[in-house]
């Protein structure tokens, strides 16, 4: 097997994987366990010692901050005590951001919704999830998820990419690089966004490639006439035109790359080549009119509109059947500083339905022990009430100290929840989960030591995790 020392070739690590075009493969392998050169055997047995569990993941994104308060951790104290001061022995000290910091008083708001426990596992769930009340049991429950930002953007980037600040690659380019991909027609890593959604912005940054090689950007899926931007042939410009085309681009490409032996030349080829393929395969993916009844059914009457959650979860299942990695999901506007209420109640209506139906889906087709659902946002809300609070509305801040996420298939544990906070669901009591052990936890279903998947950039070797993160075990089956 060629190494990044193959004589006569002054080719670095970063140039010889960029040669590849379908991921790493077994020198992929090689490098997780930081032997370069290692040798095929040598690498299948390391594949043996982390054994998979998931080949996949299909991550639903809720940006903005859900409130925990008032979807998962049912807080009866917090009724109790609703419109009396935050005690100072909760809050601690801890910041607040400027929108409630000057604030004269912080009531505490007790949440306006009943909530019950569910299924075998007695999870606790609203009255504003009633789908997914019914899918508790396929479901794992982080109680106690904690960040390190407060505000939206360094937040949502540090959830996606393991930094608060831009530049670093995002989860699925991770996996596409040291993974790769199940199908050489479809990108290894997708992005579904919800149509006509305002709220916090999304960069597509968010699910760049960051230092590594472009190729293992992630490729937003649109709905509408053109599902791929600049994916059609030209006027013109025929299947059989467009291939003499790529074939005379190509040759020059590896011309020019002989000399220059730059990574990206051979990444734009592959992605060249693999705008060729979608031609045929993205069409038949997005095209939903063929799923019988029943499945709009599952996913609500939503699903058979293009480009809302629903739909973008139905289309999330059909990419994961057809091999794509890593499947990310958006959808907007859980922000409820103000008329929390209303706000958090209209988006689930738009997204309780679809995520029970994913479940639900998945594990009727057999695909949900080995692919990893993942639910949450940035960060949680704050107990006290932003703004004023009333008999029938309030607003919270955003909360960083501790919030709810969910996860399902793929090797983590059905029909459990972990992790505590006090009865003000403002710090964490038992079991603390950081952003990097969940990145940890996940790399790890997939079978990826998260210490081991780096990749050297500027003198320095990086990877997802930085130089931090535990593997929830407990969580795992």
């Amino acid at each position: 097997m060629m190494t990044g020392e193959t004589a006569g070739a002054a080719l670095t690590r970063r140039h010889f994987f960029g040669r590849t075009s379908h991921g790493l493969g077994v020198a992929a392998l090689a490098g997780l366990l930081g032997r370069e050169g290692a040798g095929g055997e040598e690498a299948a047995q390391a594949v043996a010692k982390l054994a998979p569990k998931a080949k996949r993941v299909i991550y639903l994104f809720m940006s903005g901050g859900p409130s925990q308060i008032d979807l998962f951790d049912e807080k009866p104290e917090l009724r109790r005590m609703n419109g009396q001061e935050l005690p100072e022995s909760v809050r601690k000290g801890q910041r607040l951001t400027g929108m409630s910091a000057n604030q004269a008083r912080l009531p505490l708001a007790g949440s306006a919704f009943k909530f019950a426990q569910h299924g075998e596992s007695r999870a606790w769930v609203s009255e504003l999830l009633p789908h997914t009340a019914k899918v508790v049991d396929e479901l794992c429950f982080v109680r106690s998820l904690h960040t390190e930002a407060i505000n939206h953007d360094p937040a949502i980037t540090f959830f996606h990419t393991g930094a608060q600040q831009a530049g670093r690659p995002s989860v699925g380019s991770w996996l596409s690089y040291g993974l790769g991909s199940m199908n050489e027609n479809l990108p290894a890593f997708t992005v579904l966004i919800t149509k006509g959604m305002s709220g916090q912005p999304l960069y597509a940054r968010l699910w760049g490639s960051g230092f590594l090689p472009s190729r293992y950007q992630g490729v937003q899926f649109r709905s509408g006439a053109e599902p791929v931007l600049y994916l059609d042939n030209p006027e013109g410009i025929d299947a059989g035109v467009r291939r003499r085309m790529l074939d005379a681009l190509g040759g020059l490409h590896r011309v020019s790359g002989e000399t220059t032996m730059d990574p990206e030349i051979e990444t734009r080829i592959a992605q060249y080549e693999m705008a060729y393929r979608m031609q045929t395969s993205v069409p038949e993916v997005t095209d939903l009119s063929g799923e019988p009844e029943e499945v709009y059914e599952m996913y609500g009457a939503d699903s058979r509109n293009p480009g809302t959650f629903a739909a973008n979860c139905l289309l999330a299942r059909r990419l994961a059947e057809r091999g794509v990695r890593y499947i990310q999901l958006y959808h907007q506007d859980w922000d409820h500083h103000g008329g929390l209420p209303g706000g958090i109640r209209q988006k689930c209506l738009e997204t309780d339905q679809a995520c029970a139906g994913l479940i639900m889906d998945l594990k009727r087709r057999g695909m949900l022990e080995d692919t990893l659902v993942v639910w949450g946002g940035e960060f949680g809300r704050t107990s006290y009430s932003q703004g004023k609070l009333t008999a029938t509305d309030y607003g919270r801040d955003h909360h960083p100290r501790c919030f709810t996420m969910w996860m399902a298939g793929g090797g983590v544990k059905p029909g459990m929840t972990w992790g505590e906070t006090d009865d003000f669901s403002y710090n964490i009591v038992r079991d603390p989960v950081h952003v990097h052990d969940l990145h940890a936890t996940m790399l790890h279903t997939l079978g990826i030591d998260h210490e081991q998947l780096t990749f050297k950039f500027q003198g320095r070797r990086y990877r997802l995790t930085d130089v931090h993160g535990k593997v929830v075990r407990p969580l795992l089956v």
